[in-house]
């Protein structure tokens, strides 16, 4: 199945070529009852990650860089986004998620994506 996805010039094809692969990642990921989704969300300033059950459309956990526990921490933002990871695997291992598949949002694992990750990992949660 072809996914289209309108080209344009400057900020507009850099998103359009951030959902392209967002979509290319989403043709193999998805999340169940016994293993959800860990998807990661990215900005320039923020840092969003939420564990989703995509048959029932639910989301059992999630973390953010706005979160009060959050908000204002010292660090640079790769400290940040190692807060989220733990944070968020610390609400999902109390919701009773203990594995998850983990999707990158169609960004590069790499910086604060894997920070993020390898921060719910130390945390327990297993992908």
């Amino acid at each position: 199945m072809a996914y289209g996805v309108k080209i344009a010039k400057g900020d507009a094809y850099k998103r359009a070529a951030l959902k392209r692969r967002h979509i290319r990642v989403r043709k193999h990921i998805s999340g169940s009852p016994e293993r959800p989704r860990l998807v990661v969300t990215r900005s320039n300033r923020h840092m969003v990650a939420q564990v989703i059950d995509d048959i029932a459309g639910h989301t059992l956990a999630s973390a953010s860089t706005l979160d009060v526990s959050i908000r204002g921490g010292e660090g640079d933002k790769s400290t940040l986004a190692k807060q989220v990871g733990a944070l968020v695997a610390e609400r999902a291992k109390a919701a009773g998620v203990e594995t998850v598949v983990f999707d990158r949002g169609g960004n590069r694992y790499a910086g604060r994506i894997a920070a993020l990750a390898d921060a719910a990992r130390e945390a327990g949660l297993k992908f």
